[in-house]
């Protein structure tokens, strides 16, 4: 394998023929890439567990051919050239990563519905005869888990923090050795364990929730020279921009935010790093016969938003709102 994270990622996406785009990687290809391999990631065998708070998996194959520790590679260069932060792992294992052994596993860490019902009914009990009512369904686990003890008192229901160790922890041991040693990637363990409150919420949490204000401050607007026809044209179209913007804060909320972030940088979040370049706003002043001359386009290698100029604010939301539903036909250049 001849990738080596320490030099800057060079991508090219290629359509259902095979076929390259042609554009040069300048940043919205490269955090196109990162942000479909965070998602991607999300959602591998390799990890379990609620939304947003994912635990390590054990997965056979992903330890044998070592793609746990492809993962914590992935998430460290993510991190370092510009991508989204993973924002999925659970409080437990990011506590596990900084150091903190100390930290223990809870109830909600147990990805098996079942299992996890019938641990939280141990957990639950307050006799003895209801401990080991509760603990009769569990034996082949408690046996595999070496949990298995005769019980005795009311006292012994504290075998459920050891199941909670084996199902979280000691389990998935050799999973979690391997992900640690890709995080070491650039650097990027050592910075995590030196600053934990900082990337605390880059790990475990979902970005803050995007707004229209943040959406419009991120963009810089290039108008026209003052006085000219052009500028005039602009001017108009600004406004439908911004009400834009608004109206998808209220009527949806930050998920379409975060689409208009993707067709515009290939990012539906802010990286950790924040884009470079700027990302800005141009207008489509060119009137030649073409379908697409009504639909926003966009250059994801230099952050650039391209917005058509129309007359009624009815007609930019339509178009609008039929590019970011449609982003794959069209408007990429």
């Amino acid at each position: 394998m001849s990738y080596n994270p320490r030099y800057q990622m060079c991508i090219k996406f290629s359509d259902d023929l095979g076929m390259d785009e042609e554009a040069v990687d300048l940043g919205g290809p490269r955090r196109e890439f990162l942000r479909l391999l965070m998602e991607a990631l999300a959602l591998s065998p390799m990890f379990e567990g609620r939304d947003g708070k994912l635990i390590l998996a054990l997965d056979s194959s992903a330890l044998r051919e070592d793609r746990y520790f492809m993962a914590g590679q992935a998430i460290a260069a993510s991190l370092v050239h510009g991508g989204p932060p993973p924002g999925f792992t659970a409080p437990t294992l990011y506590s596990r990563l900084v150091g903190a052994n100390s930290s223990k596993p809870v109830l909600e860490d147990i990805a098996d519905t079942d299992l996890c019902e019938k641990v939280k009914k141990v957990s639950e009990c307050t006799s003895l005869d209801d401990l080991i009512d509760a603990t009769e369904p569990l034996q082949d686990y408690l046996a595999n888990a070496g949990c298995l003890k005769p019980l005795k008192c009311i006292d012994d229901k504290n075998l459920v923090q050891d199941i909670l160790m084996f199902q979280v922890v000691h389990r998935v041991y050799g999973a979690y050795e391997r992900f640690q040693e890709g995080l070491k990637t650039l650097g990027v363990l050592d910075a995590i364990r030196m600053h934990p409150d900082s990337f605390r919420p880059l790990m475990c949490h979902e970005p803050s929730p995007l707004t229209a204000d943040l959406v419009d401050h991120l963009f810089h607007i290039r108008l026209s020279a003052v006085g000219s026809n052009k500028r005039r044209a602009e001017e108009h179209v600004v406004p439908f921009w911004r009400d834009y913007l608004q109206d998808v804060e209220e009527q949806v909320g930050p998920s379409k935010l975060g689409k208009i972030l993707a067709f515009a940088k290939g990012a539906n979040v802010i990286p950790p790093v924040g884009f470079s370049p700027q990302p800005s706003i141009d207008f489509l002043h060119d009137q030649s016969i073409s379908t697409r001359r009504h639909l926003p386009m966009a250059n994801t290698c230099i952050n650039c938003l391209k917005l058509p100029l129309l007359d009624t604010y009815e007609d930019f939301r339509e178009s609008m709102d039929f590019a970011l539903g449609n982003p794959q036909g069209f408007g990429r250049e």
